[in-house]
């Protein structure tokens, strides 16, 4: 599951992310424990924690005291809204720019989008 590219407590908090954004895991679902994560992939249970502090922190989970974590309400909503505003400056932006790099105009560059758009 995990790969050299970044911190695995990163990793642990992208693919949290990930089924959140993809509806795995639902607004108020209990996710498992530090305890629990750390045990079922074989890590620290402290990078474990890690991760879900971060995700407290940029309010994709909220802690119940005595009972656990959860995921937040509006998490898949501000998660989108996020990623939609990264995607043009992280995707968009530099493809264009590499297509003028090579020469390709940006109308045959929105033509193909609209194509793939078709599949």
């Amino acid at each position: 599951m995990f790969d050299d590219r970044s911190p695995i407590y990163r990793q642990i908090a992208d693919r949290i992310k990930t089924d959140v954004l993809s509806e795995a895991l639902k607004g108020d679902e209990q996710v498992m424990s530090t305890n629990q994560y750390a045990a079922f992939y074989r890590i620290n249970p402290a990078t474990a924690a890690k991760a879900f502090q971060q995700l407290v922190e940029e309010g994709v989970l909220y802690k119940k005291r005595g009972i656990g974590m959860f995921v937040s309400p509006d998490a898949r909503d501000a998660l989108r809204t996020e990623r939609r505003k990264n995607f043009f400056t992280e995707v968009v932006d530099p493809m264009v720019a590499q297509a003028k790099t090579v020469g390709i105009p940006l109308g045959d560059v929105i033509e193909r989008i609209k194509q793939l758009e078709g599949r």
